[in-house]
């Protein structure tokens, strides 16, 4: 089917007469008649009848617009898909607090010439993150694929950077007055990390969290967001929770909540960028040796066994590229 057609039927649907539709697509009138009959002939049906104020829908048009439009909706997305560098590099973070979205915005304010879009997808299935990174409905996933083998050929993941945890508690919890925690000191208090969802990978990073190091670990209830969080931690006084160090967070000024970090050795959450393993977007170079420049994770320090070893050259992209 002739995407153009299609295309110029829709148009005129949208606007009602053939002329104003050439004029946006920049052809002429008769081609766009001419395109449309060449449609009409292939479908066999009738999409318009002509008026004297243009053209209007006949039933069969009227049922076929909708399709007509996903049509030409999805010709656009992949055709942007391959031209990565006319559109602006889009990146999917955690969450708008996250280390991730931190650097990306510490970055941003270093080149504020950078066309950048940051977005959350809302899925806790890496897997489905990797899928919209091959549907080009985004360049990167901060996300990681925890077994290289389940990995796609057509994507590359690479270690972007690691996120040292901090202890957050409120004033009255006893570990409250503690410059820093070792993991020891953490046992048998209660560290609470609501909803954290099956199959994700921080769902695995925890389990390893509470296998080397014997903590107590509560994932009850649903995760009603940061507030409701610091809520309970402002009030009680045996429950904490995990941050990382780069995370951003903000509460009232009398909630007096303490981020203690935890050392010796440091426990750090590592994060993966994902993308396609060929033609990236361009701005995706610059971004990963952003990374590079970070403050190193402090030693010693632990990290699950499927964290990716940092490679943080330009050779990562420009293996992409080839």
């Amino acid at each position: 089917m002739d995407t153009e057609a299609v295309r110029s039927f829709v148009r005129a649907a949208e606007l009602g007469q053939l002329q104003h539709a050439a004029d946006e697509l920049g052809v002429t009138q008769q081609a766009v008649s001419k395109r449309i009959a060449t449609l009409e002939r292939k479908l066999d049906v009738r999409l318009f009848t002509r008026t004297a104020r243009g053209v209007e829908l006949t039933l069969d048009g009227q049922a076929f617009l909708p399709h007509a439009r996903n049509i030409i909706t999805g010709v656009d997305r992949a055709i942007t898909a391959i031209r990565p560098g006319s559109r602006a590099l889009r990146i999917d973070v955690l969450g708008l607090r996250s280390a991730q979205a931190v650097v990306l915005h510490d970055y941003w304010r270093s080149h504020p010439e950078t066309d950048l879009d940051v977005v959350t997808l809302r899925v806790n299935d890496p897997r489905e993150a990797v899928a919209a990174v091959q549907a080009g409905e985004i360049d990167a996933s901060f996300r990681t694929i925890t077994d290289p083998a389940a990995l796609p050929r057509d994507v590359q993941m690479i270690h972007a950077f690691d996120s040292p945890l901090e202890l957050l508690v409120g004033p009255r919890h006893p570990l409250a007055s503690a410059r820093t925690l070792t993991p020891s000191r953490l046992r048998k208090h209660r560290i609470w990390v609501p909803g954290i969802a099956p199959r994700s990978e921080w769902a695995e990073f925890y389990d390893q969290l509470v296998t080397d190091f014997d903590l107590r670990i509560d994932a009850a209830g649903p995760n009603f967001g940061n507030e409701v969080l610091q809520d309970t931690l402002a009030d009680s006084a045996d429950v904490a929770t995990l941050v990382g160090a780069r995370d951003r967070y903000i509460w009232p000024t009398n909630y007096d909540l303490r981020r203690i970090p935890i050392v010796n050795p440091t426990l750090a959450y590592p994060l993966s960028l994902i993308f396609p393993r060929t033609n990236p977007h361009p701005g995706l170079r610059a971004i990963i040796n952003h990374f590079g420049s970070l403050t190193p994770l402090p030693e010693p320090a632990w990290l699950p066994s499927w964290a990716t070893k940092p490679r943080r050259s330009d050779g990562d992209i420009e293996s992409a590229r080839r």
